[in-house]
């Protein structure tokens, strides 16, 4: 009786015990989950901070600020799609590029030929052996959007449409445009003509170096031909959005709606990147919202350094006993607005430069931080020339210091 009794004790026992251990393991596996539900909650506030969630109706997009070439947001923005008129980007900066390298100036008279006559779409109706200046037609491009003024510029800078497509795809290598294959000039559809956001984001940028540009992308409304054929502008940004300086629209059934957007604001500019949305009015919304992020989150910062952190730098052997120094022209700085003053620096000089120092010559560095992470450096440069001693100077010098001990 007394073993059965033991053997009863000693198996409610071991139960009890089985029971306690899956207990502790059920606490340890709720432990675990619990930290990787509160880690993945910490990840995606961070991811939410570095990539904002914005619902938009195009296939396509891409934020930038061109100055330095910041992304702030993307979306699917390496796929590659008909970019339609937007195309004309690319014809505007070699036409841009013409111009500043001299090949022609903006009252040569161009010839329409029987082939940029014969453009469909948008067009300003151009017959064949019209002549119109680079200035007009380029205003038709950038205005109408005109089809015919395209071809008619790419003809007059390439020779033949076909020689201004080649130079327009090795332009677009130049620039990174690695998602990128002209097969025309103006965006008339074709299944091989297609590029992405990111690259039209890159040609934009590029277009942009030339400020002439804007002399016809912020035109509202113009005419052509003494004032007899009227001209609306296509981007009606231009007219209402506060800032807008450009860019470029364009829409196919194949394409859908496109518009590279630029727009200026405190020293500031960004460009939108839209693709394939659904209507012209989507079109606008989508730039809108993605500039308006921009605009509120992202500022450039040209003054985080104050003279009085830069004081004169000693001159070795030199005509001066210091030069006065300063920060580089080009400093540009894109910092998220909400950061700015937690910004830290590090400035770096030498107790002294040897002569001759020439103006703009880089004397040291500063180096920004954010909460210990670095986020930039510029350089710090003379604002002047100093002249080195010559053996007359020298013994000047030298004198100075044996008679009057200076």
């Amino acid at each position: 009786m007394f073993f059965i009794w033991r053997a009863v004790c000693l198996r409610t026992l071991r139960n009890k015990i089985s029971q306690a251990e899956r207990f502790v393991n059920m606490k340890k596996l709720l432990s675990v989950f619990l930290s990787a539900l509160f880690v993945l909650s910490l990840l995606s506030v961070t991811a939410f901070a570095e990539a904002p969630q914005m619902e938009l109706s195009a296939k396509s997009a891409v934020l930038i600020e061109p100055t330095t070439g910041k992304i702030l947001f993307e979306q699917a923005s390496h796929d590659r799609l008909p970019p339609a008129s937007v195309t004309k980007i690319m014809t505007m900066l070699l036409v841009m590029e013409a111009l500043d390298n001299s090949q022609c100036k903006l009252d040569d008279m161009v010839r329409t030929s029987a082939l940029a006559a014969s453009m469909g779409g948008s067009q300003v109706f151009l017959e064949e052996n019209e002549e119109m200046s680079v200035n007009d037609m380029l205003k038709a491009v950038a205005v109408a959007s005109g089809n015919d003024a395209a071809v008619a510029l790419a003809e007059f800078i390439g020779g033949s449409h076909e020689n201004f497509v080649a130079k327009m795809n090795e332009r677009a290598k130049q620039l990174g445009m690695n998602d990128t294959t002209f097969i025309n000039c103006n965006g008339l559809d074709d299944p091989n003509h297609l590029t992405s956001a990111n690259d039209i984001a890159l040609m934009s940028c590029e277009l942009i170096k030339h400020p002439k540009i804007f002399d016809y992308t912020t035109i509202w409304m113009d005419s052509l031909r003494g004032g007899q054929f009227g001209l609306v502008n296509t981007n009606k940004m231009i007219r209402f959005y506060s800032g807008a300086t450009g860019l470029k629209t364009g829409s196919t059934s194949v394409a859908g709606f496109c518009v590279s957007a630029s727009a200026k604001r405190d020293d500031m500019n960004l460009i939108a990147v839209i693709m394939g949305a659904p209507s012209s009015k989507e079109r606008f919304a989508d730039a809108t919202k993605l500039l308006d992020y921009g605009f509120a989150n992202y500022a450039i910062s040209k003054s985080l350094v104050s003279e009085d952190e830069l004081p004169d730098v000693k001159v070795e052997k030199g005509a001066q006993s210091a030069v006065d120094i300063g920060m580089s022209q080009d400093f540009n700085m894109l910092l998220e607005k909400a950061k700015i003053s937690n910004i830290e620096k590090k400035i770096t000089l030498p107790g002294s430069v040897s002569a001759p120092v020439k103006e703009n010559d880089k004397v040291g560095e500063v180096e920004f931080f954010i909460d210990g992470e670095s986020i930039g450096k510029s350089d710090i440069v003379a604002k002047s020339a100093v002249k080195g001693l010559g053996p007359v100077g020298m013994f000047a010098k030298l004198s100075g210091y044996m008679l009057y001990g200076e």
